[in-house]
């Protein structure tokens, strides 16, 4: 679990539970028809607005924006460098061996088209290809999250608009008024919270794991196009820890230099 994620939407729910608690009363911000106007309004033209297979990835995708990567730049690394190092010494052909225990796709194809003897644009530009296609998936998905933000508060206004009519039916009963309009307001309130607490967030959270995302497969391809050009393993580590924030490169740096003493 991104442990970040769950504390920013307990943070952010909990200061706000907070500020209507030490002013009143949670029932007070409690009301079904504004629930179902600004909350299922919502998500109704959310889905109305949104094609059918990426409508089908919506619940999919909240549980994203708490799920941590589990690809490890450190492990990849070395396995780069690893598979280097063998071929090397053993010729490119040694990898096909390797291939069958790789996981990750986006390596596995790399590492197929280094043994078939692909050209080292050829394997930049099919692995490019495949980095534009996730960009464009997780921006279409992502969208989702953007249009959630922009009808959440659309709704809490139509379900104001609504509770102002009602309000100006009864107001010659001067004591309807404060309820009437404090129900009007709620609908804002839940919009307001959609948007800024739901939505807009993780669109935001979305949008930064597919940056990180991208981030190291383009590593990957550094790595894999070296691989292919029989680089110095040495080399090729230092070409792949300038993609690694200084901590972390230093970090490597002072493991490796600890197990070459052993």
């Amino acid at each position: 679990m991104d442990k970040m994620s769950f504390l920013g939407l307990v943070l952010a729910v909990g200061f706000i539970l907070y500020g209507i608690l030490s002013s009143g009363s949670i029932f007070t911000f409690i009301d079904l028809p504004s629930v179902y106007i600004t909350i299922g309004g919502t998500f109704g033209a959310l889905l109305l607005s949104t094609k059918g297979k990426n409508a089908k990835t919506l619940f999919k995708l909240f549980s994203l924006v708490f799920k941590e990567n589990k690809s490890n730049d450190e492990e990849i690394i070395n396995n780069l460098v690893e598979w280097s190092m063998k071929a090397r010494k053993e010729g490119l052909l040694s990898l096909e061996d390797t291939i069958e225990t790789i996981s990750d796709s986006f390596i596995k194809k790399g590492m197929m088209m280094i043994v078939d003897g692909a050209e080292p644009d050829t394997i930049k530009n099919v692995l490019g290809l495949k980095i534009r296609g996730i960009i464009e998936r997780h921006k279409s998905n992502r969208g989702m999250f953007d249009t959630g933000a922009a009808l959440g508060p659309a709704f809490g206004m139509i379900g104001t608009l609504i509770g102002l009519v009602n309000m100006l039916k009864t107001l010659s009963d001067p004591s309807t008024i404060g309820p009437q309009m404090s129900v009007a307001l709620i609908t804002t309130f839940y919009g307001s919270l959609l948007a800024n607490v739901v939505f807009m967030p993780m669109s935001k959270k979305l949008k930064a794991k597919t940056e990180e995302e991208v981030y190291q497969k383009e590593m990957i391809i550094e790595g894999l196009l070296s691989i292919q050009a029989g680089e110095n393993p040495n080399t090729l580590r230092e070409k792949m820890l300038s993609f690694l924030d200084d901590k972390t490169a230093k970090k490597m740096e002072l493991m490796n230099s600890k197990e070459g003493e052993k």
